[in-house]
């Protein structure tokens, strides 16, 4: 990295990344506690993991202005893990999390974001949209209509402000008068400090105090691994949204090893695995951060929030942060696909609504990304597997000229294209508009050249491409046909 790119990334933007990482904070303290109590872990692990991952992740990650912490798909993972086994299994765990990751990233495995279907992501930012909304609803259980009247003055404040002054970002003047009134005029409101207790303490060095075996090894990998997948897909489908929404490319690769080293760290940390988190990168890109400088000063004055305004912080009345999500909520999801719904082709509406519609039911954002791409890739398949030939004759010989993909999922319908018993004395039969892609296809062309051998008949092979020809030699088409 050259200095004109660390000038770009650490310092083109540095009122804006500060004001932006404040506010990104704040927002940071009651999911990382929500997600510490889904794991059933205490809650100072989840805003240590939202510190560390944060802090690691400015200087390592492949993706500015992206914020990295304790997520609620990581945690939902650990349930299991922490019920069984405890906490020190947990920091173990998230320590092998990290260096699968770096192994992830090391085997350049970011290439894989370009798979997904453009239908699949549109489907998980909805879906993302919809959970972010839908977890904040429990926060109006049993209160009055304060709460609602304190969200309402937060949101006028975050869409209203800015028309008057963009100096400071919305969200956290909505925060900071939404925490004044309460404390001043005394309000019966939740605040953050009912969410769960906050020590007031600085993160120390710990080894993970497990048995060390292979047996301790082989409890944890199955936990690491899946961790390590759903914080990859979850890591690079926040950045490719970030992408879009600041128009800069990111190192995806960089990103993974990023990822794995800030998850090495915060296993040593006392803190849980984590990864990308879209809603808090959203508060950020939205209040003006793009660069590094956001993520680091998120991770430290989240510590400073805990350490020096521990006191203040508790105080922080929910509904000025529900309300802050709900702006998260409304800019995430994506309104122009609801009016492209009715123009796009119907199979991939089919895999946005399927996308959305498993997030939301299962609350797990790789099981609908998963359903979402193998509906995608059967409809692909399903697609591609048409294969037809036209007839011609040239003097004495007939040729089929074949259209369409030659594999596995064509192979039959292109045996059944000949008339063997009635064609003439000599075929061709011509690939230009064809590609022969596996064994299948190989096989296929053998069997249809033993018959016509059979009926003591010749066929030519011509207009077969570079890659067709290739594949072809290297099977042979004498060893297939039997």
């Amino acid at each position: 990295m050259n200095l004109a790119t660390i000038k770009q990334q650490w310092f083109s933007n540095i009122r804006g990344d500060v004001l932006a990482g404040m506010t990104v904070a704040l927002a940071l303290i009651p999911e990382a506690i929500a997600f510490s109590i889904i794991a059933g872990v205490d809650p100072m692990v989840g805003l240590y993991a939202s510190f560390c991952i944060a802090v690691v992740i400015a200087f390592t990650g492949g993706r500015p202005g992206m914020i990295s912490g304790a997520t609620g798909a990581m945690a939902l993972l650990m349930v299991t893990l922490v019920a069984d086994h405890g906490l020190e299994y947990l920091f173990a765990a998230t320590i092998l999390t990290g260096i699968i990751q770096l192994i992830m990233g090391a085997l350049k495995l970011g290439r894989l974001i370009t798979f997904l279907p453009q239908t699949v992501i549109i489907g998980f930012v909805n879906a993302l949209a919809i959970l972010i909304f839908m977890a904040q609803l429990p926060h109006f259980e049993g209160q009055s209509w304060m709460m609602y009247a304190m969200v309402a003055g937060t949101l006028a404040i975050i869409y209203l402000l800015p028309r008057l002054t963009t100096a400071v970002p919305a969200p956290l003047i909505a925060i900071i008068i939404m925490t004044i009134i309460t404390i001043s005029f005394g309000l019966e409101l939740k605040t953050v400090g009912d969410m769960g207790n906050i020590t007031q303490s600085l993160p120390t060095f710990h080894l993970p105090n497990i048995d060390v075996s292979f047996h301790t090894f082989m409890t944890v990998l199955p936990y690491s691994i899946t961790l390590a997948i759903i914080g990859m897909t979850e890591t690079l489908l926040t950045s490719t949204i970030v992408d879009e929404m600041t128009e800069t490319k990111s190192d995806k690769n960089r990103e993974i090893k990023g990822q794995g080293i800030a998850n090495v760290a915060t296993g040593f940390f006392g803190g849980m695995a984590g990864c990308a988190m879209i809603g808090q990168s959203v508060i950020n890109v939205k209040s003006g951060g793009n660069g590094r400088l956001s993520a680091l000063v998120a991770g430290v004055f989240l510590l400073f929030l805990i350490m020096i305004l521990g006191d203040v912080v508790t105080q922080i009345p929910m509904a000025a942060l529900v309300g802050v999500m709900f702006m998260v909520s409304i800019g995430t999801f994506d309104w122009q696909s609801l009016r492209d719904l009715w123009r796009m082709p119907r199979s991939d509406a089919l895999v946005m609504i399927l996308t959305v519609a498993v997030v939301v039911s299962t609350h797990d954002l790789s099981k609908g990304v998963i359903a979402g791409v193998i509906v995608s890739a059967l409809i692909f398949g399903w697609k591609m597997a048409k294969i037809k030939a036209t007839n011609s004759y040239q003097d004495d010989v007939k040729v089929y000229t074949i259209s369409g993909q030659l594999f596995f999922g064509t192979m039959s319908h292109f045996i059944d294209l000949f008339e063997v018993k009635a064609d003439p004395e000599v075929v061709t039969i011509d690939f230009s508009h064809s590609h022969v892609w596996d064994h299948s296809a190989v096989t296929a062309i053998a069997k249809v050249i033993a018959k016509y051998q059979k009926a003591g008949k010749t066929v030519h092979i011509i207009g077969l491409n570079e890659e067709s020809q290739s594949i072809v030699n290297q099977i042979g088409l004498s060893s297939t046909g039997h």
